[in-house]
Parts: C-alpha cells; structure tokens; sequence
C-alpha cells in the first residue's frame, strides 16, 4: 500500500499519516474502505505496531479515519463527519463525554476498583496526623463564629514559606495566598491573567480540570506535546511563532497523567521562552511531597519574575480538607486575593488550622517519606504487570502517582473504560487528558489503586478478546 523510507529524516509515523492521506484524497482508498489490521501493517511494512497505532490515532484525529468497535478501521465516509465541520478539523468522540465522565469519576467513589482516580488510598494519606490535629483544635477551643483572614491562616502561610524555602523558592508569609484547593488557586490566576479569545498554553496530555475551567473562561487552549524528559522544546517554539500566549499552565514535576519531569536544562530554557516572548508561567506543583529528589523548579529559578507557583495538601494529608495556595509577586498576589474574595469570600480557617497542625506533627517527614517509597515500590510493580501485558510505558517513572500506557490492541481506551465502569472498575481514558479529545490508546494508571488482581483479569480479558476477534476477522478473509 505504502512505501517507507526509514533512512529520511522524516519520522515513519508522518511518512504513514501523509501516505494514507494522499491515498484518500486520490480515493484510491475510498469510503468504507478497510485498512489493514495494525499488527497486519506493522508486519507489512516492517514497523512496531505502536507507530501504527499513532499513525491510526493522528488520521482518527483529522477525521479521516474511523474505528469500529471489534472491526477495525475503516476509511470515513463524509456522512460521518456530521455538522463538526471540514475533515481534518479534530473533534471529541461523540461516544465518549468527558465532562460526564469525569463527573461520574467523582460521583461514584463506591465503584470497588479506581486504577483510573487522581487521589490517594485512605490508608496511604495522613490520616493518623488530621486526627491528631483534630483533637488538638477541638480541644483548644476552636472560634466558629466568624470568617477566616482574605489571605488565609496566618501560621500556616509561614509554614508554607519556611518549607519553600527548602526548595530554594525565596518567599515571605505575605506572599502566599490560601485556597480552597490547587483548583481555586489555578481558576484564581486564569481570570486574574486571561481575557476571553486569547491564547494559554497547556500540557498536552494535560490536567482535564484545568482544560475544562479555562474553556469556560473562552480562551484559546494550545498543546504543548508532552515527551518522557518534559516538553517538546522544538514544538513549543514553533507555537510560539504563531500564536501570542498570555500564559503557559504547565506540571514540569510528576505531570499528570504521563509523570514525566523536565529537566534543569528545560526549565531554563522555558524561562528564557517566557521572558523572550512576554508570557507568564503558572507552575502547578501538586506533587511535589511525593518527590525525593530536590530538584529545581521553575519558580527557584525564576524567583516569581515571570512565575505563579501554585501547590496543595490534598495529595498527601487528605483531599477532603481542600487546602492549596498560590504564590506570587505581591501586587499580584493582592489581585488574587480581591478576586478570592469576591467570588468566595475567604477560605476555611478551620481547614487551614486543620492543614497546620498536620504538616507541623512531628511525624509529618516520616509520613513523607513512607508514602514516597510506598509509591516507588507500587511504580515499579504495575510497570511489571503492564509490561507483562505488552503495554508501552510513555515513561518509566521512580516517583509519583501515575503511569500512562498504552496497548496496541487497545485503539480506544474510552470504550474500554465504558465496558471496566459496567464491572466496578473506575480507569482513567487517554481522551480525557488530551486537549483535542479523540478516540486514542492511552490510558493513565493511578499506581496505588492498580495492585488488585481483577483489575489485571479485566484487561488481560480484553486484550485477549481483542486479539480474538481480529484473528477470526483475518481467516475469514
């Protein structure tokens, strides 16, 4: 069908994508038409069957392409495309909603497996150290009767300073900002930074929640490919000279969902990008407590010139205490907090007293580093399970919640985590995490939900069905 030239400097994925395109546009690949399974191309052709699966996904992508559920993929007839416009325009999957799957994410914390959630087991969080701190503020004789202070608790705001300081981010008390939540810190600096119709850079996979809030807001989102070392500096500066971003919301540390970190050569890079082309960096560092290592970040780097660093407790003490912050430049950090107030008035003292006496327990840094090597060991054994299935990792990592993963006999994770959710399995589709959803393979495993053997009894069923199908689909033919 195609001809690869695997010694041009052009990727074997692209050369596919453009040799399938111009087969289509000539029809000589007409509607309806099958391709090739992908085992079957990769075998053709010589390539790993995970270049044919991306190859597939970018032509799903632009519209060109359809996948049929256990069928394969077919070339689109133009009545498919329906009123989202032109080929080649991406769209979300109209099976799949990600707003209601994230929702229902949320909504049914009783499923028995969540591989696919974003917070921690309640056997793994602080919970020995919020009682504690409960006891401690019941028994002192907690003020109920009134607000809590526009910026937040005092003490607690000081011990935020004293622990950046650790991480070579130079700040005072008056420049840390309490939130309910890294959420309402990160929609805090969207509405104090962005105008509806201007252009913010995300990660791409990204933060859905985050992707969702700056939607509303009616900016213009635009992806900064991911890679296993961070980003894909290449990428980015060629976005760069197209668009003119307001801001760049970016994880450079344990991203989610792919737990990549980039490196000290591209964070410096990042803010020279940043002071080159007048666009903040607001650097989301949620997992910072689950990293050993003292690595750099932007905002030691940058000391607050062109960064918002934002960070939160409900990862490590518990997530139902909602307490995050933001720090800033003081002008702009007075902003946020006028803005804090008007939408909510001030956050929960209690909450905060409640955060304060957790992170001030003297077996706080044992906890730290309990949880850490708790992940550490799950890390590397779910990357153990999915080798052994014959997924890809897009990055091995020794730190942090997640790994992302794909299969290639898994073309479309949202119509596997439709058929998981139908037996009590929560998972976490690639589609949700990306900034133009399509039907892809990806999947994000929460490391500490994804030791349980039904989860591994589910996809190994799956997969093996998958491949099932397509052999009988082959001996027919």
């Amino acid at each position: 069908m195609l001809i690869l030239r695997p010694e041009l400097p052009t990727p074997l994925v692209s050369q596919i994508v453009e040799g399938l395109r111009g087969l289509i546009g000539t029809q000589r690949l007409k509607a309806d038409s099958k391709l090739p399974s992908i085992r079957a191309f990769a075998a053709a052709h010589g390539v790993s069957v995970f270049t044919v699966v991306e190859a597939y996904d970018r032509l799903v992508a632009q519209g060109l392409l359809v996948s049929r559920a256990n069928a394969g993929f077919f070339v689109k007839r133009r009545s498919e495309e329906g009123a989202a416009g032109a080929p080649g325009a991406p769209r979300a999957d109209p099976r799949f909603d990600a707003r209601w799957y994230l929702q229902q994410i949320f909504e049914n914390r009783n499923l028995q497996l969540k591989p696919g959630c974003g917070w921690l087991p309640h056997d793994w969080l602080f919970e020995d150290g919020m009682r504690r701190s409960l006891r401690h503020l019941s028994a002192g004789g907690t003020d109920i009767g009134g607000y809590g202070l526009p910026f937040g608790h005092m003490a607690l705001r000081m011990a935020v300073a004293e622990s950046l300081s650790e991480r070579q981010i130079v700040v005072d008390a008056a420049q840390v900002l309490l939130t309910q939540g890294s959420s309402q810190a990160l929609d805090l600096v969207a509405r104090r930074l962005l105008k509806p119709g201007e252009a913010v850079l995300v990660d791409d996979p990204g933060y859905p929640n985050l992707m969702f809030m700056l939607r509303f807001l009616g900016v213009q989102l635009i992806g900064v490919p991911r890679t296993p070392t961070g980003y894909d500096l290449p990428a980015l500066e060629a976005l760069l000279a197209v668009h003119r971003p307001k801001a760049f919301f970016t994880q450079p540390r344990l991203q989610s969902p792919t737990c990549s970190t980039a490196s000290l050569p591209q964070l410096v890079r990042l803010l020279e990008l940043a002071r080159a082309h007048d666009f903040m960096l607001v650097e989301n560092d949620i997992y910072a407590d689950m990293d050993a290592s003292m690595r750099p970040s932007l905002a030691s780097l940058g000391q607050l010139r062109e960064v918002v660093y934002v960070s939160s407790f409900s990862k490590t003490i518990s997530p139902t205490i909602r307490v995050g912050y933001v720090v800033a430049r003081p002008e702009l950090l007075e902003d946020l907090a006028q803005l804090k107030m008007v939408s909510g008035l001030t956050s929960s003292d209690i909450t905060e007293r409640l955060a304060f006496g957790a992170v001030t327990d003297g077996r706080w840094r044992k906890h730290l580093k309990s949880l850490r090597d708790r992940l550490g060991r799950a890390q590397a054994a779910v990357a153990r399970r999915l080798d052994a299935l014959g997924f890809e990792l897009f990055h091995e990592a020794s730190a942090g919640m997640y790994l992302w993963a794909r299969h290639p006999d898994i073309v479309d994770s949202a119509e596997l985590s439709t058929r998981a959710a139908a037996e009590g399995i929560m998972l976490g589709p690639g589609q949700l995490f990306l900034v133009n959803p399509r039907p892809t393979g990806w999947l994000r495993f929460n490391v500490a939900f994804s030791e349980d053997e039904r989860l591994w009894r589910f996809l190994g069923g799956s997969i093996e069905q998958h491949q099932h199908c397509e052999l009988s689909q082959q001996v027919e033919e």
